[in-house]
């Protein structure tokens, strides 16, 4: 059987200059979520076009678990120190059906 993860496919865009200090602050966030609880995937890309440009890919064993990361103090100290360096994200979630 396959697991209903569930998966998110979240996108921020960089302000301009500020790509490597916000690529900084995502690699940390990176390292802090993936011990997290629940995480099985959570894999940050930037565009090849854009360098501005960044997206998470992330599975979770559960919408709670999704939810607990949301309310983490490392999720709450990228958000304030963020929003400086970056455009509002857009965030996707889906669950796995195949």
């Amino acid at each position: 059987m396959i697991p209903h993860y569930v998966t998110v496919i979240a996108e921020m865009t960089a302000k301009p200059g500020k790509e490597e200090e916000l690529k900084r602050h995502l690699l940390v966030l990176v390292e802090h979520t993936r011990q997290e609880e629940g995480c099985v995937q959570y894999h940050l890309h930037v565009s090849d076009d854009d360098s501005r440009k960044f997206v998470f890919v992330e599975n979770w064993t559960t919408r709670e678990a999704l939810d607990r990361h949301a309310r983490s103090a490392h999720m709450n100290a990228f958000s304030q120190v963020s929003t400086e360096l970056r455009a509002d994200p857009v965030v996707f979630t889906y669950k796995r059906i195949a």
